[in-house]
């Protein structure tokens, strides 16, 4: 009994000091083959992150497998360009209103590095 009231604190105690990420964010980068722009609309339960993601180059793609632990988060989209699909994952840091992703795309030997930063 004792077990399940320490674990149920250090849980509730995780998402009582989980970054707030509710919203839209903006993020600009630079890659080998171009700069991007992709908008996030995340939403928040607990630690589960969940919303969708949207560029002008790929379209819209639903958040899978997001979490948030404190200012980490960590999430997957799917993409599609020119018939090929693709699994891209996020990892992030959050500050502010500023998080600072790495982002690992298959075919693409060095994480792509950029911020997002709130809209609203």
């Amino acid at each position: 009994m004792m077990k399940r009231a320490l674990l149920f604190t250090a849980v509730f105690a995780s998402v009582l000091v989980a970054a707030d990420v509710r919203g839209k964010w903006k993020g600009n980068g630079e890659t080998p083959y171009g700069k991007f722009e992709r908008t996030f609309e995340f939403k928040v339960d607990g630690s589960k992150l969940t919303g969708e993601s949207a560029s002008v180059r790929f379209g819209k793609s639903p958040i899978e497998d997001g979490k948030i632990d404190g200012d980490n988060l960590s999430f997957t989209i799917a993409v599609s360009y020119q018939g090929n699909e693709a699994k891209v994952n996020y990892k992030g840091k959050v500050s502010g209103d500023e998080i600072k992703f790495t982002v690992e795309v298959p075919g693409v030997d060095e994480p792509i590095v950029y911020t997002a930063k709130r809209v609203s």
